[in-house]
C-alpha cells in the first residue's frame, strides 16, 4: 500500500452519514489515511445537512471543505485510488460504479437519520452516529494494514460492520 490509505465513504446524498465518516476518520487517522465521501449521482444534497456540522463541532472534528459530491468525480480513472470503499447505506450498494483499482468494500448500514423530520431528533441521532462511526473507525485505523494478508484485511473490515 501507498504512504496513505484512500478510503471512500459511500452514502445517498453525500450529507450526513458520508460526512461524519469522512470526518471522523481525517480526525483519527494521523495522516495514515487519506478520507473522502459521495453520494449517488442524481440524489445529492445541495449542502452539508446542519446536523453534521453540529455533531462534528460537539466533537470538535473539522467540518470537510467540500460540497456533497457524487461518486463519478471519484470514480475516474484520474481520481485518488482507494483501498477501500465502506458504504454506509444499503440503498447504494447496487448502484455503485466499478471502482478503479478493485478496493476492499464493505457495507456498513446505517439508518438515513437526516430523514427522521424533527431537527431536534435529527441532532441527536446524527451525534450519536458519529460516536458509533468513531468505535469502528477506532478499530479500523488500529489495523495492521502493511504487510498483512489482504484477505484478512477485507475480513476484519467487514466484520466491523457488525459493531453494536
Amino acid at each position: 500500500m501507498s504512504k496513505h490509505s484512500v478510503v471512500i465513504f459511500v452514502s445517498q446524498r453525500n450529507s450526513l452519514r458520508s460526512i461524519l465518516a469522512q470526518a471522523c476518520l481525517a480526525h483519527l487517522g494521523s495522516g495514515r489515511f487519506l478520507a473522502l465521501s459521495c453520494g449517488r449521482p442524481g440524489m445529492l444534497a445541495d449542502a452539508i445537512h446542519p446536523a453534521a456540522i453540529g455533531a462534528l463541532n460537539s466533537a470538535s472534528m473539522p467540518i470537510p471543505n467540500h460540497r456533497p459530491r457524487d461518486w463519478n468525480d471519484l470514480a475516474r480513472p484520474s481520481a485518488a485510488r482507494a483501498e477501500f470503499v465502506i458504504t454506509l447505506d444499503e440503498t447504494t450498494s447496487s448502484f455503485q460504479p466499478r471502482w478503479p483499482g478493485q478496493p476492499d468494500s464493505a457495507l456498513w448500514a446505517f439508518p438515513d437519520v437526516a430523514a427522521a423530520g424533527d431537527p431536534e431528533k435529527v441532532a441527536h441521532l446524527a451525534i450519536q452516529m458519529l460516536y458509533a462511526l468513531r468505535r469502528r473507525l477506532e478499530l479500523f485505523v488500529s489495523l495492521p494494514l502493511q504487510g498483512t494478508d489482504r484477505a484478512a484485511i477485507r475480513s476484519d473490515l467487514r466484520d466491523l460492520a457488525h459493531m453494536r
